[in-house]
């Protein structure tokens, strides 16, 4: 029996700052089960660089007037600051959409729950875009960890650092935690999300939280969790890192494993690089392997693979069609914010560094 054939599914794309732009924009118009119908966003200069880089698509100013006047939308994907997710993913859902929203999923976790029982009402998808379980190095780790390589872990380190000294976004600049605000929700929400998916659930057993800039929310954040299988994760997020630490580190019963380096994919959207080109153009890169797995006397370059960030939205048209799970779940993504939390309200920010 030939498969059945489905029409694309009409899109709207809610925020076009660097996350609706560089990793949602390409990653819908690259996959042929998705059509990308309407773009919005609120700014004038946005908007006309989406005119010119999607021009089959609408441009709308708000997502209330992209639902007036664009017909039969199929799909809502909200890519705006985070104290606005929940409420934009209720009105998608609300008007019978299936609806993805990058992290975090929500600020505060009963938003999340309420937005969890009203997709069920409708009968319709909630999906998070925890995008970073598609970066190759996180692949990479993930494999070692099944086949069983390194022996039983005992100790995983992940850090996602950099060096920023100015915060350009005034949303991000301004807001608190009660509002998203943080690198904890940014970065954060990424490095939780990676160790609950390698190693189960877990809770914080410390953290230390930084506020060097005097805003409104912390610049830097280090978590040690404890997962229920004996597992302890120490993360590291960071924006003012003038020398950043290996992205992870993992300590087995018989071998380590360290890589080196950021995945390429969202530098690679970034410069313009199609989805369906940025593996080629990775390994062009020519890079020296990233990893190396052993003991110290006894260690060998390990090859890190190619990230597959399109596998999100070709696993979400098939949950979509019946064809399988969505690649992440709303419950997944509510632990990650439950952790946060807990974190906010067990460890706030120290005051400014000297």
């Amino acid at each position: 029996m030939a498969p059945i054939q489905h029409r694309p599914l009409r899109t709207v794309l809610v925020g076009f700052g660097h996350g609706g732009s560089v990793f949602h924009a390409p990653l819908i118009q690259h996959d042929p089960g998705l059509d990308l119908a309407v773009v919005v966003t609120s700014s004038p200069d946005r908007r006309q660089a989406a005119r010119a880089a999607y021009p089959t698509a609408r441009v709308a100013a708000s997502l209330d007037d992209a639902l007036l006047t664009v017909p039969d939308l199929d799909l809502a994907v909200i890519a705006t600051p985070h104290a606005t997710h929940a409420p934009l993913a209720a009105v998608a859902l609300g008007r019978g959409l299936h609806v993805v929203v990058d992290k975090p999923f929500v600020v505060h976790a009963d938003d999340g729950e309420r937005l969890i029982d009203a997709a069920r009402a409708a009968d319709r998808l909630l999906v998070p875009f925890h995008n970073r379980r598609w970066d190759g190095d996180f692949l990479t780790v993930r494999s070692a960890v099944a086949s069983g390589a390194l022996g039983g872990v005992r100790t995983f380190e992940s850090a996602m650092e950099s060096w920023k000294p100015s915060i350009r976004k005034p949303w991000k600049r301004d807001a608190g935690p009660a509002d998203g605000g943080g690198v904890l929700y940014d970065l954060g929400s990424h490095l939780v999300d990676q160790a609950l998916t390698l190693f189960g659930p877990a809770v914080p057993v410390y953290a230390e939280l930084r506020n060097d800039r005097g805003g409104a929310a912390e610049d830097s954040a280090f978590l040690v969790l404890r997962h229920d299988g004996g597992v302890t994760s120490h993360l590291h997020a960071g924006t003012l890192v003038p020398l950043v630490r290996p992205r992870f580190r993992v300590a087995g019963a018989q071998r380590g494993l360290t890589i080196m380096g950021t995945d390429p994919q969202e530098a690679l959207l970034a410069a313009g690089v199609r989805p369906d080109g940025v593996a080629g153009a990775a390994e062009a890169l020519a890079v020296p392997p990233r990893g190396l797995l052993g003991r110290d006397g006894d260690a060998e370059p390990f090859a890190v693979g190619p990230g597959r960030y399109p596998d999100f939205y070709s696993g979400l048209v098939a949950a979509i069609h019946g064809g399988g799970p969505p690649p992440v779940t709303a419950a997944e993504a509510l632990d990650v914010v439950r952790l946060i939390e807990q974190v906010h309200a067990t460890y706030p920010p120290g005051p400014p560094g000297i």
